[in-house]
């Protein structure tokens, strides 16, 4: 893999663990792991900072597997598990079945009963920290639909505990932007693996990504501003 991608990506990281800071000595941490680029990158820097330098800490990785997803993400993971020493696991659920009568299966949904069955898993096999690939952009674009869907000043913090599981939700990659992972995962040589879902074409997210797009012009720097609005928030100036 090309060392300035690498580095770019693991600087990230180290800047978002130490910030937060999202992993302590001692912590298990699982890996929401979808097959997609997102959660690969996260899986593959995690992996490698075991031993090394910073806190002593486990991890293991698990896919949950829909009754409507495709089995490919699976076998792609499965054939990264043999490089891997780390514990993996594959839960299957029945989310589509779950849906009552007169109800439409949504994105959002989706997630909350993928979070749940995370939580459950993770208590269950003591593991104290829930690691997602949710990148810079995603975390943006979740605080402006939130602002526009929701009137609400809400979105995707780096570190998030729970308060009736003795769980916290990390996001090491709150610093890393999609266009960096998207060239990581192409140099490591795994960009033919994608994660897609047939229900997201006509999302929100999709209309707010393109917003974005047009506000910033790509620039990092605004980008990062937008993030930074939510550690930087002037009270006496909101309602």
């Amino acid at each position: 893999m090309s060392s300035y991608i690498r580095k770019r990506i693991n600087k990230k990281i180290t800047k978002a663990l130490h910030d937060f800071p999202l992993i302590e000595e001692g912590d298990r941490v699982l890996v929401g792991a979808s097959g997609g680029k997102d959660s690969t990158a996260l899986l593959l820097e995690l992996a490698n900072r075991r031993g090394k330098t910073g806190p002593d800490f486990e991890l293991g990785a698990i896919h949950i597997q829909s009754d409507f997803a495709d089995t490919v993400p699976r076998k792609f993971l499965q054939s990264l598990e043999k490089t891997l020493d780390i514990p993996f696991y594959y839960l299957d659920i029945a989310i589509k079945a779950r849906v009552q009568k007169g109800f439409a299966l949504n994105c959002y949904w989706c997630s909350t009963q993928r979070r749940l069955e995370l939580l459950e898993f993770a208590r269950t096999h003591n593991y104290n920290k829930i690691a997602l690939g949710h990148h810079l952009d995603d975390i943006i674009e979740t605080l402006l639909m939130n602002m526009l869907y929701k009137g609400e000043f809400s979105g995707m913090p780096p570190l998030m505990p729970y308060e009736k599981y003795p769980v916290s939700i990390i996001r090491p990659l709150c610093y890393c932007e999609n266009d960096e992972l998207k060239s990581y995962v192409e140099d490591a040589g795994l960009a033919q693996y994608t994660c897609t879902c047939s229900f997201s074409k006509n999302s929100h997210r999709k209309e707010i990504r393109e917003e974005i797009r047009k506000l910033t012009q790509g620039s990092p720097a605004l980008k990062q501003n937008l993030f930074d609005s939510m550690r930087h928030i002037r009270m006496d100036y909101l309602l």
